[in-house]
């Protein structure tokens, strides 16, 4: 990365923007349509604005890692990675979460999948009616939250050493707070994927398609468990 040439206004106000469409458009809840079709109309509104500035800095999806894999086995064992780092790194999350010097919220994803998703108690038809929806979210999610934000905001911080670590950092919590608005046990463990996500992405070659499966993978299971 050229640091003499990075236009650091202009990624702050490009971070500046995404973020304040991110959590504004989600104010917006359309209620004659179900809690999925908002989510993908909050986050393709999210797309357009990436994709707008993305055009302006003369970025493509390729640059940020949507392309073809160099080699299969390597996506399949970083995929498979993942798998096992994000829930390893939940439990241990949870074994520690009472030391914490503060009470976190309760999670109540689970009731909350009922009030968004409808209740999925052995009802496979609902189940495949939902999935191709959900697996669009997962894979805009890897798009919009590991391939643009971190690398706007590397760019942002491209004048210290720490700058990936900052990124990385930066869009896990967001990651993380979006997902409950509040300091909860969901709002952590969310955060706690989009750290491994990250970090996945950085060290093994920013290609975003084993995050992209491994997200897929992570709520088809989670939805199937809902079953």
């Amino acid at each position: 990365m050229d640091t003499k040439q990075t236009d650091y206004k202009g990624f702050l106000f490009d971070i500046f923007l995404y973020l304040t469409i991110m959590f504004l458009v989600r104010e917006i809840y359309l209620s004659q349509f179900p809690f999925i079709a908002n989510g993908l109309m909050w986050s393709f509104s999210t797309l357009i604005i990436a994709k707008w500035r993305m055009k302006v800095r003369n970025i493509t999806w390729s640059d940020l890692g949507l392309q073809k894999p160099k080699s299969l086995l390597k996506t399949l064992l970083i995929t498979i990675g993942i798998l096992i780092s994000i829930p390893i790194s939940i439990i241990v999350f949870e074994q520690v979460q009472d030391l914490l010097p503060f009470t976190l919220s309760p999670d109540t994803s689970s009731e909350d999948a009922v009030s968004k998703f409808g209740n999925l108690k052995g009802n496979w038809i609902h189940f495949f009616k939902i999935i191709p929806f959900i697996l669009i979210q997962s894979t805009l999610e890897e798009l919009l939250d590991r391939g643009f934000l971190i690398n706007w905001f590397e760019r942002l911080f491209s004048k210290t050493n720490l700058a990936t670590t900052f990124a990385v950092i930066l869009q896990a919590v967001i990651f993380g707070f979006r997902h409950s608005y509040d300091i909860s046990e969901r709002s952590i463990t969310v955060g706690i994927i989009g750290l491994i996500m990250g970090i996945a992405y950085v060290k093994f070659g920013r290609n975003l398609w084993p995050l992209i499966i491994a997200h897929c993978i992570l709520n088809t299971m989670s939805m199937i468990g809902k079953i």
